[in-house]
């Protein structure tokens, strides 16, 4: 044998030998390394899970009435896989379904396609229109009370004739129901399906895409709590999917319910207060604009001041949750989301608003902090002149040298323009000094303004409180497009006058927005220029006045009670702060404020006749003026004013003074709340909600706090 055929013979036996070693590493590696995760993926190949929903927990107002519950419906789904599988892709089982169902086909079939799917050149389908689960999971299409045998009726059709519905459900299903109907809708919130890219995250970690989970409100942050834990059955199939054995059953576990601070009656009464209010806003001329005012959005928050719970949240306009029951179609989401009202924002959490003279509270802190004394007499001129520019009272009212007292209860603006200059003169005036003290805007902070309040709703707004830094930061991020503007004006502005407007803005902006000028200051102090908060941010300021100091975080979750009544944790309280201003100031502006519902007060027509001897009141009025619009109208009010427990803020905007629309709003919800009209008192003959949790009863139905059962629940860990 050659030389070369001897080495291509050790090279071949080399290369047979790498080749049995490599397929022998591989075999360890598949059959001792990883042995156990291959005979369970095996395994799991021959075993089906069938799950079962767990019941989701009742939703119930702080004496145990429900605001969310559950009901059974006949809800007719579409398997989207199995119909395009038909000739067509099933447009003759669509056209069949869509008779009984009431719905074009072309939407059903809209409805069916998994969102971001391309439906034709250069569309994609988007929510709601399309399914935004899993592709292979039944789409619900439409729902049947199951209680109305002529609602059902329809859908048994498709029981009755299923060959001619491949690909097509009808089967009963636990939906939510809104037995107060849509009150209280931005704090319950709705609920809609899981996305796939949902499903992949963390959060949601074992849920399949399609299931149902909160989409908003209290329903979006307890979502872990309500929902419970699924049932699942597991069965052992062969290759032909029939059952060879039952593996077991893990019965569903019901989530718990929700007790809210929330009450029925008073989240009634406060709506029903709000919207009536803005329709007699809305049939009332506004002689300045020339026009009936508009009135678009309004809210009213009741808390309890000594705890931060909330006792009412009313926002208007609202929406009924019940229409996303199944799931919303495309006329009413269009419906909602293109309301100028914006039904789907609350406007009590989400909205930003100028706070107008209601800021004052924090700015006669704020000038006392600075050295001003609480006693001293100040001018009240009917305008500050700053150079070339007159900044006036609301309407240029003279009150000569005057307290704080009656600058409060009068609501001049000019007393808080000049005490504000000075202090802008002692930090430098225009040059943005590190030293600066900026004692208006850091009180404005401490009161909570400028950040979140931290309650228990989604997506809850910061506000703005503007000072030199926010002005430098800020004037860097747009100064590029500012200046732009000042070069090219505004071309797609219709109206030529606001145009010109907007202009003399940028221009003013693109040279010297990064100064903190006089004016910003003298506006910081009545609560206008860029001041914005949330009208939350109000009133759990004005409950920090009305209890001596303390800023709670707002809270509507009261607790949890198991749904079989065994078990029950509470909501602890959460101090997110305490006041820097003296018990002594904080006492002199409660008592302050108890004049502006008074004769001579701002708010006193609203007030007339109240019976101050039996609920002793206090409040301030507000009216922020908007570019273009009419003013937005406030009223914060807090009581009893000598033992505060509740405190209110209404607000209702492009709606004239806060005296005129806001407090007649206010006024008539405290009188709901403690019966000064005939009706029985809201509050219970004590004037206090209750302070412990709902019971349930031995036949499983809700009892209110106090009821006696045989086995009382047993505290859990309480909420932290």
């Amino acid at each position: 044998m050659s030389d070369r055929s001897a080495l291509r013979i050790a090279v071949l036996r080399v290369l047979v030998v790498t080749i049995l070693l490599t397929l022998l590493g591989r075999l360890g590696y598949l059959q001792v390394a990883h042995g156990d995760s291959y005979a369970q993926a095996a395994s799991n190949n021959r075993v089906r899970e069938i799950t079962t929903p767990a019941a989701r927990g009742q939703i119930l107002d702080n004496r145990g009435k429900p605001l969310v519950s559950n009901r059974t419906d006949l809800v007719v789904s579409v398997t989207r896989s199995l119909v395009r599988s038909e000739p067509e892709q099933g447009a003759a089982v669509l056209a069949r379904l869509s008779k009984v169902v009431g719905i074009p086909a072309d939407q059903i079939a809209l409805l069916i396609t998994p969102c971001g799917e391309k439906i034709e050149k250069g569309v994609v389908a988007r929510a709601p229109n399309c399914w935004n689960g899993s592709p292979l999971r039944p789409v619900p299409i439409k729902s049947y009370r199951s209680d109305d045998p002529a609602q059902v009726r329809p859908a048994l059709a498709i029981w009755e004739h299923s060959e001619d519905f491949p690909g097509i459900t009808a089967t009963y299903a636990a939906v939510r129901e809104y037995p107060q109907g849509a009150l209280a809708a931005h704090v319950l919130g709705y609920l809609g399906p899981l996305s796939q890219e949902e499903a992949e995250k963390e959060k949601y970690r074992g849920r399949p895409s399609g299931s149902v989970i909160g989409r908003s409100g209290v329903e979006a942050v307890y979502d872990d709590q309500l929902r419970g834990v699924d049932g699942v059955q597991r069965l052992q199939v062969d290759l032909s999917s029939a059952v060879t054995k039952d593996l077991g059953v893990e019965s569903p576990i019901a989530g718990d319910n929700l007790i809210l601070s929330l009450d029925v009656d008073i989240q009634r009464a406060a709506e029903k207060a709000l919207v009536n209010g803005m329709a007699a806003t809305r049939k009332r001329f506004d002689d300045k604009r020339g026009k009936f005012f508009p009135a678009p959005k309004g809210t009213a928050i009741v808390v309890d001041v000594t705890n931060g719970q909330v006792v009412a949240m009313a926002s208007a306009p609202s929406f009924d949750p019940a229409l996303f029951v199944p799931r919303i179609t495309s006329r009413n989401y269009e419906a909602l989301t293109k309301n100028e009202g914006e039904p789907l924002v609350s406007n009590a959490t989400q909205g930003l608003f100028s706070p107008g003279s209601t800021f004052k509270i924090m700015s006669t802190a704020a000038a006392i902090k600075a050295g001003n004394s609480i006693n001293g007499l100040y001018d009240c001129p009917p305008f500050f002149k700053v150079g070339n520019r007159r900044f006036s009272n609301f309407e240029g009212e003279f009150f000569g040298t005057i307290d704080f007292r009656k600058t409060l209860v009068k609501s001049c603006d000019t007393v808080y323009y000049k005490l504000a200059y000075d202090e802008w003169v002692r930090d430098g005036a225009t040059v943005n000094r590190k030293t600066a003290r900026e004692v208006f805007p850091r009180m404005a902070r401490s009161w909570g303004f400028g950040s979140e309040t931290g309650i228990d709703l989604p997506d809850e707004r910061r506000g703005l409180i503007t000072d030199r830094a926010y002005k430098q930061r800020f004037y860097e991020q747009n100064k590029e497009v500012k200046c732009k503007r000042a070069r090219n004006g505004y071309p797609e502005e219709k109206d030529k006058v606001r145009e010109a407007y907007l202009i003399a803005l940028a221009k003013e902006f693109c040279s010297d927005g990064n100064r903190y000028n006089a004016g910003d200051a003298a506006l910081f102090a009545i609560g206008q220029g860029d001041v914005l908060v949330t009208p939350l941010q109000l009133a759990m300021s004005y409950a920090a006045l009305a209890n001596g100091g303390t800023v709670w975080e707002p809270r509507l979750s009261k607790g949890f009670l198991s749904a079989d009544g065994k078990t029950y944790s509470v909501q602890q309280p959460v101090q997110k702060a305490k006041l820097p201003v003296s018990p002594e100031v904080l006492s002199y502006m409660r008592g302050a404020l108890t004049g502006v519902v008074q004769p001579g007060g701002t708010a006193q027509s609203a007030f007339a006749g109240f019976p101050f001897s039996r609920v002793p009141l206090a409040g301030k009025t507000g009216t922020a003026d908007v570019q273009g619009k009419a003013p937005i109208s406030w009223f914060a009010s807090f009581a009893p004013a000598q033992k505060p427990r509740y405190a209110m803020v209404v607000m209702v905007t492009e709606a004239g003074t806060g005296g005129t629309t806001a407090a007649p709003i206010s006024r008539r919800i405290w009188d709901a709340m403690y019966g000064l009209r005939g009706g029985p008192s809201l509050l219970g003959p004590a004037g206090l909600l209750p302070s412990t949790l709902p019971v349930v009863r031995p036949d499983g139905n809700i009892g209110p706090p106090g009821t006696r059962v045989p086995n009382p629940p047993r505290l859990r860990t309480p909420i932290s």
